[in-house]
């Protein structure tokens, strides 16, 4: 099947990526030259495991393509993607449609006979039906359907939750579509990947109610951290203790210091202005947001405590700036509150990140970029665990205190055991944990 794929981010260019491994032919499409010239050289523009190989392969087969040529690569194609970003509006936090409606558009302009659009962007409740009034009006002959699939894929394990999905959640209003979808993703559901058809409404909301539910479970995870210190219990214990229990489930149980990435917070926050508008407010989203707000600056007061209560002119370790680990995405990342509200005291700032130095330093101002755990830990007054790469899992803590001037170390991910840290000699902090 010939598919283009409108917008070359993350989601589109794993999607586009992806959907060639299946045997289908796409073109990925982006206004932005620079980057396609760069997918043209076998330059990826982000950092996903697997997914240089999987370009390299299919452009050389000549099954996967790049263009800037948006109303030609709709033109050769049976289904158009739309992959485009939705960030949160400026001002009142609803999602931008700017960017899908202005695809809608091109779409309406170029496509060549019956075509199925489907909006693969995270986009709020009724989205699809704007994008088929606006094909409509641009292009009143135009032969189509307008299909909702949203993406479930975890950044860092994108490329496995696309192959091998719990689910792949397909909205559409008319049998058509739905028998062009069934041929998209016609080899996984030879695999058993269960392929879950619902109308376009509802395909549109699962998105926004699944981000938002793990939202909350991060959330529920955190607080519970905070009580575990204040009665004397051990959050990781009671983390097992209610994961174990099927209907919870253990993942996304690990306190720390709270959500970030280029989903959750953009998500949870339009999810509750859809609600609002509809006068159906989701009263625990709207707390799960500002519990997470809050929570990220307050990781830095933890630090600030670790140092007796001031890090003025004092150096600061930072590990890992990413959100989470395998990826190199800044956005909302706690790291860029912590840091902030640690400058603010007038902390000093060294830090390293396998992958995110490169797009922290376009945010993060007057922080010391380093080659390694070791030299953001030399000299530092305190040593602070953001993000839970596995190349800080098991660090040579006697080395670490030999270069550090005071053996202080706070680990917002729990990553060490209490014991080991301090029969090194250190000072060991860390989260929902006596």
């Amino acid at each position: 099947m010939k598919i283009s794929v409108i917008g070359s981010g993350y989601v589109g260019l794993v999607s586009g990526a992806c959907f060639t491994e299946f045997g289908h032919s796409v073109i990925c499409a982006d206004l932005d030259q620079g980057k396609i010239d760069a997918l043209n050289k076998g330059q990826i523009p982000i950092f996903e495991p697997g997914l240089d190989q999987i370009v390299a392969r299919n452009s050389a087969s000549g099954t996967l393509s790049f263009t800037t040529n948006v109303q030609e690569a709709v033109s050769k194609t049976d289904v158009v993607f739309i992959a485009v970003g939705t960030p949160s509006r400026r001002g009142d936090g609803h999602a931008d449609l700017s960017y899908v409606y202005a695809a809608a558009e091109t779409i309406a302009k170029s496509m060549n006979g019956y075509t199925v659009v489907v909006t693969k962007s995270t986009v709020p409740v009724g989205t699809g039906d704007e994008v088929e009034r606006i094909i409509r009006e641009t292009n009143p002959e135009a032969d189509f359907s307008v299909v909702s699939n949203p993406e479930f894929l975890r950044e860092g394990a994108a490329i496995d939750d696309f192959k091998r999905p719990d689910r792949i959640v397909v909205g559409v209003e008319d049998e058509r579509a739905r028998t062009v979808m069934e041929e998209v993703y016609r080899p996984l559901f030879l695999n058993q990947s269960p392929l879950l058809f619902v109308n376009r409404r509802t395909s549109e909301l699962t998105k926004y109610a699944a981000n938002g539910f793990l939202a909350m479970k991060i959330t529920f995870i955190n607080e519970m951290a905070d009580l575990c210190e204040a009665v004397g219990a051990n959050v990781q214990d009671v983390a097992r203790g209610i994961g174990l229990d099927k209907r919870i489930g253990s993942k996304f149980l690990n306190a720390g210091p709270g959500y970030g990435g280029s989903c959750f917070p953009k998500d949870t926050l339009a999810l509750a202005k859809t609600a609002q508008d509809y006068d159906a407010p989701v009263r625990l989203i709207e707390t799960t947001i500002a519990i997470n707000d809050s929570r990220k600056r307050a990781m830095a007061r933890r630090v600030i405590a670790a140092c007796d209560g001031n890090v003025r002119g004092k150096k600061i370790g930072i590990l890992g700036l990413t959100f989470k680990p395998n990826t190199d995405d800044m956005r909302d990342a706690p790291s860029l509150f912590i840091i902030q509200a640690l400058q603010d005291k007038g902390a000093l700032i060294q830090a390293y990140d396998p992958e995110g130095m490169e797009e922290a330093e376009k945010i993060l101002s007057n922080v010391t970029y380093c080659d390694s755990a070791y030299g953001a830990a030399h000299d530092a007054d305190v040593l602070v665990i953001i993000t839970e790469w596995d190349v800080f899992r098991a660090l040579d803590l006697p080395r670490i205190k030999d270069v550090m001037a005071k053996p202080v170390l706070v680990d917002l991910r729990n990553i060490y055991r209490k014991s080991e840290v301090e029969k090194q000699g250190f000072f060991y902090a860390s989260i929902g944990r006596s």
